[in-house]
């Protein structure tokens, strides 16, 4: 059933792992879409969603969740604005700092390290797509300035509009 890879990516296994993943799903990727678009932000979502699934689903038959489309987004975010800060464990910090933690706190959830019902193979499996992709726009897109060390400030009138767009529907 092909299918499940893709209905897995919207499924989750709590209320809290649902709202973690909304959490970062809105703070980075507003960030996200306003960078790259509605369209490939959707691509992007989709098939890190589903490659993080298939990969993690040989070790982790009944893996749910949209994690490894979310480290995705926060690969993508980490590499197009790496100084951006953000708050983490009440301290602020650069975004590839953040990502860089991410990825050694799912390397030691492989070995044992920390919780065993979490999906760390998904995570390491999105993240790498994201900073694949991000570095791929980098090439792509070369900017005569480097936006990663323009501060990242969203407006009020940002998130109104985008409101407007995406949820009055």
């Amino acid at each position: 059933m092909p299918w499940q890879f893709l209905t897995a990516v919207f499924l989750h296994g709590s209320i809290t792992h649902l709202l973690y993943n909304l959490f970062a799903l809105v703070f980075f990727g507003i960030v996200l879409e306003k960078i790259i678009g509605s369209s490939k932000f959707l691509i992007l979502f989709l098939i890190s969603g589903i490659f993080a699934n298939i990969i993690s689903f040989f070790w982790v038959p009944n893996a749910l969740g949209a994690s490894g489309a979310i480290m995705a987004i926060i690969g993508v975010v980490a590499v197009l604005k790496p100084m951006m800060t953000v708050w983490a464990f009440n301290l602020p910090m650069p975004m590839f700092v953040l990502a860089i933690i991410w990825v050694v706190g799912s390397v030691l959830g492989i070995f044992g390290f920390g919780d065993q019902n979490t999906g760390h193979l998904a995570h390491l499996s999105g993240i790498f797509i994201g900073l694949f992709y991000g570095f791929y726009l980098r090439i792509k897109y070369k900017q005569t300035k480097n936006p990663s060390r323009e501060p990242e400030v969203i407006s009020e009138d940002y998130v109104r509009m985008w409101e407007d767009r995406h949820l009055k529907r």
